[in-house]
């Protein structure tokens, strides 16, 4: 009885183990090219999961061609719309050791950058009105780097001039962190602990419109410890530096959009 048992049990499993294989080998009869053609189908669906399998199967079935070469950006594509930055950092990582002189070496770092540059652009962030530059700036960094990247070993890339602008943007976004830091101390009445940081700013950063903010915390900042030679020395810097300013040394960045965004 328990043989049978047994038996009944090992034939169980190995009908399961069929089917899963079964499963698993579904594209098992297809071309690459038609891989290719159903994964593009569903990447353009947003069915990303999908999209994603599908290139999976390709990179592996199409090795060492262009075709996998492409399925793999395609996929990390799929995963960043998917909203698994990491993943997507990964693979295209990946990409760019596997593939070091791939002509498309170009696009797979702007999509790096452009990874993390959008994850600090999303929906939760917009429907919040969360400034960004009062999250955490690891992704502001990382989308900078591969950005600079970019545009340093590849000048005349299509994707470069956008990548300067949002170079632009990040660097602004890394500096406005620092001043909400420094509007932090100060709104507690921390008037040195408020300049050093505003000062961190103005010393890392350069020609960029967040800079304004901490001319303006420095000016209040010094009226309050009565450091009038050095307050009246900034509204000299802050009337050079941005003559069109009107500003409050407390401003609101939420009330705008991005300075940097031309549509």
């Amino acid at each position: 009885m328990l043989q049978r048992l047994q038996l009944s049990v090992l034939l169980s499993l190995a009908f399961l183990a069929g089917c899963a294989t079964n499963e698993a080998d579904w594209t098992a009869g297809w071309t690459p090219e038609k891989l290719y053609a159903e994964a593009k189908d569903e990447l353009n669906n947003k069915l990303y999961e999908k999209a994603i399998t599908l290139y999976e199967k390709l990179e592996g079935r199409a090795a060492g061609t262009q075709l996998a070469q492409q399925a793999q950006l395609e996929k990390a594509y799929a995963q960043y719309k998917n909203g698994d930055p990491v993943l997507a950092v990964a693979t295209l990582d990946r990409f760019m050791k596997i593939n070091p002189a791939s002509p498309a070496l170009d696009y797979a770092l702007y999509l790096k950058g452009m990874v993390n540059f959008n994850e600090d652009l999303g929906m939760l962030s917009f429907i919040s009105k969360q400034d960004l530059s009062e999250r955490d700036q690891k992704a502001a960094k990382e989308s900078f780097e591969a950005f600079r990247e970019l545009v340093t070993r590849f000048p005349d890339s299509k994707y470069s001039e956008d990548a300067r602008l949002r170079m632009r943007y990040s660097v602004n976004v890394l500096a406005k962190s620092e001043i909400n830091v420094a509007r932090f101390y100060m709104n507690k009445g921390a008037y040195v602990a408020a300049i050093n940081r505003a000062q961190a700013a103005l010393n890392d950063y350069r020609d960029v419109p967040a800079l304004e903010d901490a001319l303006n915390i420095l000016i209040e900042c010094y009226d309050k410890l009565g450091l009038t030679q050095l307050r009246d020395d900034t509204k000299r810097v802050l009337a050079q530096s941005f003559p069109e300013s009107q500003k409050p040394a407390v401003t609101d960045a939420k009330k705008s959009g991005p300075w940097w965004k031309l549509w």
